[in-house]
């Protein structure tokens, strides 16, 4: 049975007496351009003109709905389903979330319902179903799935945000041609799709999105893209034939508006908390620059990463926390291995959901991080504190970074040299 943080643990008393150095708080310098929510429904609306020819009265059209959290979701959705009215058709939407919401019906709808995505608010019905239809296979054999009820709809309405993916790059990561592939295949073709390893995507989500684009009706897409402080700045409407070539040209746009972390040389990465609404790995690797497969190579030194909590709207999936070397009691305490495990299996990526070292308490995790680095300097150690990778603009950095911040273009100093502040328990908190 784990003990309790308030019993005594013998790592809590290895690394007491490790000091941890005063921390400064900076901004780093990133894009805030974005679409204001208010003007996201007429710029859809907008955007989806040139598909309106594509929509015929009285047909049945399925919405995809993805579970990545995001921005503007329900918005963006009601604008799509408002739009498909509007042609004279009859609108519905349905989970495309790959084996999300531990890969059941009633637990997709949960997501999307969490997300404010319902029937009352969309004002047309939810259809969650886990079965696809196998539509075609690729000239290599990989079988193409489509949710039943979109397959058996007379159009398919794409909407996907474009973003870089957390385990490959290439021309189409994360966007509109995977939720065709993923979203739409549910946990079948999810798991059909990772049997090789996510590094075979870059070529084969877009072979086998190309033998759903011929076998169905795709009347067109909605891309959504997002900057470094989940805010809207890209919603672009494609036809059916336009997809394929305008979609990498919008992930570029995408990379160039993530948040990043300025500084390439770190002994710990402190992340207050990680979660399936922040990345779907849970802290983006993108950003902290280390990857849960081994074909990715780290963009950047971090020796450990230390991660404090899991997001309550993770509904316990802690897909990711195998990236850290350190976590907490509290983190491990929120983990559903029902909710986590589906996503492991399904990728085929089960180093993603190991847990790593688990501590009482917020200062004894920090400490532990710190005191296992090797060939760092112990006068001046490298900490960075963020809150997620999806909150970038003000984090924390140790002292001993400080002049290399004043002497970075890209970040501005904004607080004196301070202390670590605990509670009695020893947490941030």
């Amino acid at each position: 049975m784990m003990q309790t943080a308030k019993e005594n643990n013998v790592v809590t008393s290895i690394v007491a007496n490790t000091p941890l150095p005063r921390m400064v708080r900076i901004q780093q310098m990133l894009d805030h351009e974005c679409i204001v929510p208010s003007e996201i429904p007429t710029l859809v609306r907008k955007e989806l003109e040139p598909i309106r020819e594509r929509i015929s009265p009285n047909m049945r059209i399925a919405i995809p709905c993805g579970s990545r959290g995001i921005a503007n979701i329900t918005s963006i959705t009601r604008a799509i389903v408002d739009f498909v009215k509007d042609c004279g058709a009859f609108p519905f939407v349905f989970p495309a979330m790959g084996s999300h919401g531990g890969a059941t019906a009633e637990g997709q709808r949960a997501v999307l319902s969490g997300y404010g995505v319902t029937e009352e608010a969309m004002g047309c019905p939810i259809l969650s179903s886990m079965e696809v239809v196998e539509v075609g296979q690729t000239e290599d054999g990989f079988p193409a799935y489509v949710d039943r009820n979109a397959y058996e709809a007379d159009g398919i309405l794409l909407c996907g945000r474009v973003k870089a993916h957390t385990a490959f790059h290439g021309d189409c990561e994360s966007g509109v041609i995977k939720m065709s592939v993923i979203g739409l295949g549910k946990q079948k073709g999810a798991q059909a799709l990772h049997r090789d390893g996510l590094s075979q995507f870059p070529t084969l989500i877009p072979a086998v999105a190309k033998v759903i684009f011929e076998k169905v009706n795709i009347v067109g897409g909605l891309a959504v893209a997002e900057n470094a402080f989940d805010q809207t700045f890209l919603l672009e409407g494609m036809r059916k034939e336009e997809i394929f070539a305008r979609e990498p040209e919008i992930l570029r746009r995408a990379k160039s508006r993530m948040g990043h972390i300025f500084f390439d040389d770190i002994d710990v990465l402190v992340v207050d908390r990680i979660g399936k609404d922040i990345s779907g790995l849970g802290m983006d690797p993108n950003v902290t620059g280390r990857y849960c497969v081994t074909y990715m190579k780290p963009e950047k030194r971090v020796q450990h990463i230390a991660v404090l909590d899991l997001t309550e709207e993770s509904h316990g999936n802690c897909n990711g926390i195998g990236i850290a070397d350190v976590t907490t009691t509290r983190l491990a305490r929120k983990v559903n291995l029902d909710e986590t495990y589906p996503n492991a299996v399904t990728s085929t990526v089960l180093s993603a959901v190991r847990m790593p070292l688990i501590t009482h308490s917020d200062k004894t995790c920090i400490q532990v991080a710190l005191r296992t680095c090797n060939c760092y300097d112990r006068e001046a150690p490298r900490i960075v504190r963020i809150r997620d990778t999806m909150n970038l603009e003000e984090i924390e950095i140790s002292e001993g970074m400080l002049e290399e911040a004043i002497h970075n273009d890209h970040v501005r100093v904004v607080s004196e040299p301070y202390e670590w502040t605990f509670n009695e328990q020893g947490d941030l908190w």
